[in-house]
């Protein structure tokens, strides 16, 4: 017991002097510790100067809801999730990240990003609701498509992120099963149609799950979230919360 003790000790102290030493991926000054709704980071990215400026929603003023916000609802019409939960509009530097992430490999930021999301959630969910979640996914890749890219983007901020809060996370209930070309440039009617049937459950699930979150990168018409989302509502899930970094609205 004792080198269990000792372990997560040096881990502490290492994990500490990283911190320290570490350069802000936006300034290029010392990272040091960093907070987030009084809540520790631990993350190495982002000093606490440019944490404080980076563009969040102000999820208050939504009771922790983007579907509160009339332009939202009205903008992402003939969903079947009943909660919006992101960090920020697509926008500086998080278009950044998410595209070094998807294309670069810069698998850090997906670490970054959950601790972001955690710290948002603790601070809003938490605050406005005491609805238990069950069970935590993510957006699946087509087989081909992971594959090719050799990862999941949303895998990785979804499991980081159930890990964090300690809930149960399935990266297999869900597949993908049709290898659906580029959704860039279609109109949220064009993204609907051409998702359809894109998605099936491959177990059934347990009678006990009410609240499913999906985890996503970047929600632009919420067509392949809600997809996911008339899935799990068909198969008896009452509630689905989307949980994404950012939300890209095309108008």
């Amino acid at each position: 017991m004792a080198w269990m003790q000792t372990l997560a000790r040096i881990k502490y102290c290492a994990k500490s002097y990283f911190y320290k030493i570490s350069c802000c991926n936006l300034c290029g000054q010392r990272v040091g510790e960093t907070e987030l709704n009084n809540q520790p980071l631990e993350q190495a990215l982002v000093c606490q100067y440019c944490l404080n400026d980076l563009p969040y929603f102000q999820l208050d003023i939504v009771y922790g809801n983007l579907l509160n916000w009339p332009a939202v609802y009205i903008a992402l019409p003939n969903i079947y999730f009943d909660r919006l939960f992101a960090i920020s509009p697509y926008i500086y530097p998080f278009d950044m990240w998410l595209v070094q992430l998807k294309y670069s490999g810069r698998f850090e930021l997906a670490k970054l990003f959950a601790t972001i999301l955690v710290a948002q959630w603790k601070a809003q969910y938490v605050a406005q609701t005491t609805e238990v979640i069950d069970l935590v996914i993510s957006i699946p890749l087509h087989t081909n498509k992971w594959q090719e890219r050799g990862f999941n983007q949303a895998h990785l901020i979804g499991q980081f992120f159930a890990k964090k809060l300690s809930l149960t996370y399935d990266a297999d209930l869900v597949k993908k099963i049709k290898n659906t070309t580029s959704q860039m440039g279609k109109t949220g009617k064009q993204r609907r149609k051409h998702l359809k049937n894109s998605f099936v459950l491959q177990k059934k699930l347990a009678n006990n799950i009410h609240h499913v979150v999906i985890v996503d990168d970047v929600v632009t018409t919420g067509s392949t979230v809600s997809e996911v989302s008339r899935l799990l509502k068909n198969a008896g899930v009452n509630t689905v919360s989307v949980v994404s970094v950012c939300l890209a609205l095309t108008h």
